[in-house]
């Protein structure tokens, strides 16, 4: 009986803590299971053998492809570009482990996944790859409850803003797809020039110029004359673009 009771009371504590993170995150689950499955380890099923628990092992395989598809039209879309190969290594960034484990850090995942009691002794509230498999787990809840255009506008809050921030810039090069725009419309030469050099060697700013037929399209600052010169293709891509 005092079992029961305590049982009781403490999936209330869980329904109550999942109805504050959709208000969080102003989101509504017409599905709340699906979302409790989410956040569901597996060692939490080991110890409620007894109720209807399903770990979130399935959805984070559905959450997985749907994160793919949905970054893969965003990138798609806003690097018009970008060669296939360049979107690939940039889809990469975004959807590994450590990113994912970024963005789920982020919005305190690790707060809401039920754990069973050896997993939250060792310190599975934080492990790497468990947030991250939340956080996949979480995108394929959302989708089952609500489709794609839903999953697209939450990670036009979470994830798509990082990227125009410039946050994996460090795998893009724009280098070479402002060069494949010039050379596509055939439009004259490119001329990369350091305007400016500070600070003491072991800590340069270079600042770096590109101009096009002596038209300056960009410029951009970096710690080294290469980084300073991707800076100013993204901002000459950013002025053709428009």
């Amino acid at each position: 009986m005092r079992k029961s009771y305590r049982e009781k009371n403490s999936m209330n504590k869980i329904i109550r803590s999942f109805k504050e993170f959709q208000a969080k995150l102003e989101l509504h689950f017409n599905d709340e299971t699906l979302l409790m499955q989410a956040f569901t380890h597996s060692s939490y099923v080991n110890e409620h053998r007894k109720k209807p628990y399903e770990d979130n092992e399935r959805l984070e395989f559905l959450g997985d492809a749907v994160l793919e598809l949905s970054v893969s039209q965003f990138l798609f879309n806003k690097f018009p570009m970008m060669s296939e190969g360049e979107l690939t290594k940039l889809r990469a960034a975004i959807v590994c482990e450590p990113a994912l484990v970024g963005f789920a850090n982020e919005l305190n995942f690790g707060e809401y996944v039920l754990l069973g009691k050896g997993e939250e002794m060792t310190g599975g509230r934080t492990r790497p790859a468990l947030l991250a498999d939340a956080f996949e787990a979480f995108i394929g809840a959302l989708f089952l409850d609500q489709g794609l255009e839903t999953v697209i506008t939450f990670l036009d809050k979470v994830i798509f803003p990082k990227v125009d921030l410039g946050a994996f810039s460090h795998v893009m090069d724009f280098k070479s797809q402002l060069q494949e725009y010039v050379q596509r419309e055939g439009s004259g030469t490119l001329e990369y020039t350091i305007l400016q050099e500070d600070g003491p060697a072991h800590n340069r700013i270079f600042v770096s110029q590109v101009s096009l037929n002596n038209e300056v399209l960009g410029e951009g600052s970096g710690r080294s004359k290469k980084e300073a010169e991707q800076h100013a293709a993204q901002m000459a891509l950013g002025k053709l673009e428009e």
